[in-house]
């Protein structure tokens, strides 16, 4: 596969663990079961292929694509300072990179597969897009150095905000506030001039009691997460799945270097152990999550839609409502201002020449009884209340 194939760095130095610095001297250990701790560090290339993209790269990277937002520097979508006093471009990018729109790739499998086979002790992600938990790693696996959208608070008070309130908000593009005292809330991802979350440096240690090292899609460009291979102890194997060369990686006995893309580079180191077969189901799986999650989506949409018509409707029936009860207030004083009463409460109807033919303010004309006078009240109505055309037929 051109440049992905494994790229042994200085020979003359024999591996210390290793049978050879190769992806076959690597699956042989792993098959032996002499990994059975195995940490991974992962960055933004194992996420491109799922549509998400990186950070940093000239082109087609996040950052080069902020202009639109108007900005005074791209990374000002993640300075705590900005965003307190401007946090739309943050939410405007929230909305295209929030989790349930994107499929986890092939890679984030991998890594489930590791966990499934009770060899993963820990998993160092500098993503924020919790795929890795999409693709069923569980939350205590998983150390989110850069923190993720996995959880948000309130910037002011750090009270927890519920995740379906701010689903809410981010689908329609609204900014949250805190519940308890109205501050900015926002997902837990660390922004410049904040500190690492309490969990990386509680973990950052544990790489020294790993037993395998893998990293992939990173470019090791940014502290402390980048010291983390460097935290493994002499003569354990260390990975590198990536599309260059970084951090250094290489130059001990026991690194190998898969250099290419990501999930090639995962297919590859699973074909070797025999888990391929596995892992392609397990990635299947995440077709099925990303599908529920879009048809929730929807659903969610389409009720929020209907509830709106509902709305709707149950305001303009209350107006309806109310212009019917004003209709019959209305009609109850004009029939109580103009229909005299006899001392028994009886309409005296005949002083008004109305007969009992005549239709009354209830009937199918639209209550316009009073001026459309029946038929039957035609033939009895005397000739002085009797229209012109009308006495013109009786011969009058």
């Amino acid at each position: 596969m051109g440049n992905e194939e494994s790229t042994p760095i200085d020979e003359s130095v024999p591996p210390q663990t290793l049978t050879s610095r190769t992806l076959e001297g690597l699956a042989e250990y792993i098959k032996s079961g002499k990994a059975s701790r195995i940490v991974v560090m992962t960055g933004a290339g194992i996420s491109t292929s799922a549509g998400i993209p990186d950070f940093r790269s000239p082109e087609t990277g996040l950052y080069a694509n902020l202009a639109r937002l108007n900005l005074p520097y791209a990374e000002a979508v993640f300075d705590i300072s900005f965003f307190k006093e401007n946090p739309e471009p943050f939410y405007t990018l929230a909305h295209e990179l929030y989790p349930g729109k994107y499929r986890p790739t092939i890679t984030h499998s991998f890594i489930r597969l590791l966990h499934d086979k009770g060899l993963l002790l820990k998993l160092f992600t500098q993503n924020i897009d919790c795929l890795e938990r999409e693709a069923g790693v569980p939350d205590d696996k998983i150390v989110e150095a850069h923190g993720s959208f996995a959880r948000q608070s309130c910037i002011e008070c750090k009270q927890p905000y519920p995740e379906d309130d701010i689903k809410r908000h981010i689908a329609a593009k609204e900014i949250p506030r805190c519940h308890h005292c109205k501050g900015l809330v926002k997902p837990e991802i660390v922004f410049f001039g904040e500190q690492l979350p309490q969990a990386f440096f509680e973990n950052r240690t544990l790489p020294m009691h790993s037993d395998l090292c893998i990293v992939m899609g990173t470019s090791l460009t940014v502290q402390p997460f980048a010291s983390l291979p460097g935290a493994t102890l002499e003569g354990t194997p260390r990975v590198l799945i990536n599309k260059e060369r970084v951090g250094g990686l290489g130059n001990s006995a026991d690194d190998v270097l898969l250099l290419g893309d990501c999930d090639d580079g995962v297919k590859r180191l699973a074909e070797a152990c025999g888990w391929l077969e596995e892992l392609e189901k397990l990635w299947a799986e995440t077709a099925r999550i990303v599908r529920d999650e879009v048809q929730l989506a929807r659903h969610e949409t389409a009720k929020s839609k209907d509830e709106a018509l509902e709305d709707e409707i149950d305001k303009l029936t209350k107006e309806v409502d109310e212009t019917l009860n004003l209709s019959k207030w209305h009609k109850e004083k004009v029939r109580s201002e103009i229909m005299p009463r006899s001392a028994n409460g009886a309409e005296d109807a005949a002083s008004y020449g109305l007969r009992s033919g005549s239709r009354s303010h209830e009937d199918e004309k639209g209550n316009l009884g009073h001026v459309f006078v029946s038929e039957a009240s035609k033939e009895t109505q005397p000739s002085s209340t009797k229209s012109v055309s009308d006495r013109k037929e009786d011969g009058e």
